[in-house]
């Protein structure tokens, strides 16, 4: 009987394997503090997760009474999931020690400023995380770091071309 072959997930230097990024984030907010945290989970969605299934594009953080909420993070059901599945879009709490709840509260109540999650992965086998806050962008600095970022390409491309003459 012949064995198949896994997905293979590709481990980051730090000892972590990806499950998604929050690549809109980048895009519409300047991320100013980053802060790792757990993530409580049910069984079916840790098993969907272990499978690569997730989403955080309209995903935010919200403080309620001491504690830090992951709102609008979608984890599908399981496929093999039977009755016991969970919800796919329902609120998750996440794992933070009170100090760093205070010290994010107190940033994230300022004007302007918010909780995004830039990315989920898995750390030592547990889910976690990656908390930011963040500031909104306006269209023209969206346009700005646009040319910044094609002005860097163009010069790693000159580099690029030199290194080989």
């Amino acid at each position: 009987m012949a064995k198949t072959k896994k997905k293979d997930k590709k481990e980051n230097p730090d000892g972590t394997v990806n499950i998604c990024r929050n690549r809109r984030a980048f895009h519409d907010y300047e991320i100013l503090d980053t802060l790792e945290c757990g993530i409580v989970l049910v069984g079916t969605e840790v098993k969907s997760l272990r499978d690569g299934y997730a989403s955080l594009e309209d995903a935010y953080a919200r403080i309620d009474d001491g504690e830090v909420w992951l709102i609008g993070a979608e984890i599908p059901e399981y496929s093999f999931g039977n009755r016991l599945n969970h919800k796919p879009k329902r609120p998750r709490k996440l794992l933070l020690h009170r100090q760093e709840i205070a010290k994010f509260a107190g940033k994230a109540s300022e004007r302007g400023l918010t909780l995004v999650p830039l990315r989920m992965y898995f750390k030592g086998g547990k889910a976690k995380v990656e908390l930011a806050v963040a500031r909104g962008k306006q269209a023209h600095d969206k346009r700005e770091s646009l040319k910044k970022a094609d002005a860097r390409r163009e010069m790693d491309r000159a580099m690029a071309a030199r290194r080989r003459q």
